[in-house]
């Protein structure tokens, strides 16, 4: 049968036809002819929950009923917006847009808006956004699980100096820059013998992720040396300066590949949804689709984790290096939590969890200090915080603004040494993370301090 037949049925167009197409070999070699078929289907069409244990067409019947409730659920206006809050005094107009229009959703419950934000796709870097029951792939964004890692060791500041040439080695040689970039020996780790095969999009990018496991990635990731202080006494670390390891990145190729695809599915999950809300598309934790990518988040997640460990894990012998401390967080992610008596899906996209006593690494620029901070719990910022100093301007902005010469007087007078980046990665590209910092007093205390020294980024 073709696709026309199929939707002379009642099929509409989109998943539903899809789903009805796969079962049509089934349908055949169970004895069913063309026109007890197309009966079938106009059956299943008008009554789906009459069929949701049928041993044929139960799948159809599943599509269906999923579709009609997002259609239910997806009306163009609302009477009024969730209630949301901004931080700071220099955010893009563009992105206080966009979490306004975040909260226009009809599963939206709470947002907030850090510091450091500017635009991404539908919801802003620096947006939280609290929905009811759904899950929003481009409110977690497309570096899934985008993480930092901060490990303090028991090398002796000097050795920045004494040892500068190891340590810029172990940089160099650890790990690995770049889109794409992917050892010829891939790594093990157990996060790689987690289930991978629960659905197609996360069986296929297995190999790719095998492949980029203790990679570093592109753009704005990092792995460098530096100074840390803490400025309390912290797990036993007496006070003082720590050679310290700082990275960022995320679940590289793998999990830029899972988000695409998933909010792919969410879009046509919401035909009816207006332009303005499209990246914003949703998908129901009571749904299959909806699940699936909760399961694939969460391996995200533990890919992610695992790529800072191996880089930490071989750095550190490379320099035989010892933990004196280690503080790790997300900051694209999506936590199932508890605000103001319901129970919520919170999104941080580039936003720091915050809740009261919990750790987080916030950067600042190649040039300017990070701070190893602790949330104070406000719940109007659904317990989040910046996730680093947020970006003045576009790429393609600093690419024209900024040039090697005058970055590498301002580097050198930071006295970072700069192994590798892009300029559009240039410190004048950032705010000033002294003012993010104080923007969101509020939310966070600082309990150390980290200062770069040694810096590797994808080169241009």
């Amino acid at each position: 049968m073709k696709a026309r037949d199929i939707q002379k049925a009642g099929v509409p167009a989109g998943p539903a036809l899809k789903q009805a197409l796969r079962l049509m070999g089934a349908a055949a070699r169970a004895g069913l002819h063309k026109r007890q078929i197309m009966e079938r289907l106009r059956q299943v069409t008008a009554e789906p929950d009459a069929f949701l244990d049928d041993p044929l067409f139960s799948p159809l019947a599943r599509t269906l009923r999923q579709e009609a409730a997002a259609a239910a659920a997806s009306p163009s206006e609302r009477p009024e917006p969730a209630p949301w809050r901004a931080w700071g005094t220099d955010l893009d107009r563009a992105a206080v847009a966009q979490m306004r229009t975040a909260c226009e959703l009809p599963v939206a419950v709470q947002g907030a808006l850090m510091p450091d934000a500017h635009v991404g796709y539908g919801l802003p870097i620096g947006g939280v956004l609290a929905a009811d029951n759904a899950v929003i792939p481009y409110a977690v964004g497309v570096d899934i699980a985008c993480r930092m890692t901060l490990t303090v060791t028991d090398l002796p500041c000097e050795n920045l100096v004494r040892r500068r040439d190891e340590l810029i080695r172990a940089l160099e040689t650890q790990t690995l820059f770049g889109a794409g970039a992917a050892f010829r020996t891939p790594h093990d780790h157990p996060a790689m013998h987690k289930d991978w095969d629960f659905c197609d999009i996360v069986r296929r990018v297995k190999d790719k992720a095998r492949g980029q496991l203790g990679t570093s990635g592109s753009g704005n990731h990092f792995a460098e040396f530096g100074v840390f202080t803490p400025t309390e006494l912290l797990n036993e670390l007496p006070a003082g300066e720590y050679l310290a390891l700082l990275s960022h990145s995320g679940s590289r190729g793998p999990g830029a590949t899972v988000a695409e695809h998933f909010w792919r599915v969410a879009m046509k999950a919401h035909p009816r949804l207006p332009r303005q809300l499209r990246h914003l598309s949703w998908l129901s934790l009571d749904s299959d689709h909806g699940r699936e990518y909760w399961q694939a988040m969460q391996l995200m997640g533990e890919f992610a984790a695992a790529n800072h460990e191996i880089v930490h894990r071989k750095i550190l012998r490379a320099l035989k290096a010892q933990v004196r401390m280690r503080t790790q967080n997300h900051h694209n992610f999506a936590w199932k939590e508890r605000h103001g008596g319901r129970d919520l899906v919170v999104h941080r996209k580039g936003a720091t969890p915050a809740a009261r006593g919990v750790p987080g690494m916030i950067p600042g620029s190649m040039a300017s200090p990070g701070f190893l901070v602790r949330g104070k719990g406000d719940p109007a910022s659904l317990h989040s915080a910046a996730h680093g100093a947020g970006r003045r301007m576009s790429r393609s902005e600093a690419k024209n603004r900024f040039a090697w010469p005058n970055v590498k007087k301002e580097l050198e007078a930071a006295g970072v040494t700069l192994l590798s980046a892009g300029i559009d990665e240039a410190p004048g590209a950032y705010k000033d993370i002294f003012a993010v910092m104080r923007q969101q007093a509020d939310l966070v205390e600082i309990v150390g301090r980290f200062d770069p020294k040694i810096v590797k980024m994808a080169g241009d």
